[in-house]
């Protein structure tokens, strides 16, 4: 059968995210998470359908792709079909054609697994990589050693301290009370938590997000932040112990996160927190 590419109605996000998550798999690929759809819920239902691409055959999902910018797509492929000759030519044709509707024009990045076809037919068409990212694991079988804040989980009445930590650890960041409603209310965050750590004196120091795909597979963190004027005492590290610890209350087999290399900082506070370096991954793109 033909492969079809589509970009899914919001009745259909829920079938992706029912196929993201089983693709996330204990020794698998680290590839796009259902976590990564939830965190950019935050803009909506709509705006998240209109950022996603699929590719089935004969009605069964083989591939789905989210733009998290219009020249990046970030692409999760099914673990029988890494190496599916097929659907490879499909992906590197369509963004590869700027009138396939996948990626714009000029020069555009895209994520795939590391060992799947899609990227050898890329470098063959002349694709580059781009600058390495970190993932990095934790395993979840013993439980996890106690963070030393209060954390407390987010509710509606407490969004406003999660997005003004978010707000505060991030510049630039729009967040907002809106975002997290609208976070909150997608398929994804049925399986998520949101925390907030408070320090001796009461004060909100750090937030983080952590995303399940069910019993039994890996969990993603998106996002850590820690408030600027509160850093230097340890209070990310706090933090990745208490999203580790939600995540295994949450059935989730490992912890997963992922931190471009250049953000050391970020590395060790995630080291520190018990958690070990995956192989590298590098985007490819093509130039403009």
């Amino acid at each position: 059968m033909t492969i079809e590419v589509e970009t899914p109605a919001v009745g259909g996000l829920e079938l992706v995210v029912a196929r993201l998550a089983e693709w996330q798999v204990d020794g698998g690929a680290v590839q796009l998470h259902p976590g990564d759809l939830g965190w950019f819920w935050r803009y909506g239902a709509e705006q998240t359908a209109a950022a996603v691409r699929t590719w089935a055959r004969d009605g069964e999902l083989l591939a789905v792709g989210m733009l998290d910018e219009p020249d990046l797509l970030r692409v999760a492929i099914a673990p029988g079909a890494q190496e599916d000759e097929e659907l490879a030519r499909r992906i590197a044709a369509d963004v590869a054609d700027p009138a396939a509707g996948v990626l714009v024009e000029g020069k555009v990045y895209l994520e795939t697994p590391n060992d799947s076809r899609v990227r050898d037919l890329l470098f063959v068409a002349g694709w580059e990589l781009d600058d390495p990212w970190q993932p990095l694991e934790r395993d979840l079988a013993e439980p996890v050693e106690d963070s030393g804040l209060a954390v407390e989980i987010v509710t509606a009445e407490t969004a406003a301290v999660r997005v003004g930590v978010q707000r505060a650890s991030f510049d630039g960041s729009t967040f907002s009370e809106e975002r997290w409603h609208a976070m909150a209310g997608g398929t994804p965050y049925a399986r998520a938590r949101c925390l907030i750590g408070r320090d001796a004196a009461g004060e909100a120091v750090g937030a983080i997000t952590v995303w399940s795909a069910g019993k039994g597979r890996p969990g993603l963190i998106e996002p850590l932040g820690v408030h600027r004027n509160h850093r230097g005492h340890g209070y990310g590290r706090a933090m990745t112990l208490a999203g580790a610890a939600a995540l295994r209350e949450l059935g989730a087999s490992r912890a997963q996160v992922l931190t471009p290399c250049f953000n050391e900082g970020a590395i060790a506070t995630y080291r520190s927190a018990g958690f070990e370096l995956l192989p590298q991954r590098r985007d490819q793109y093509r130039k403009a």
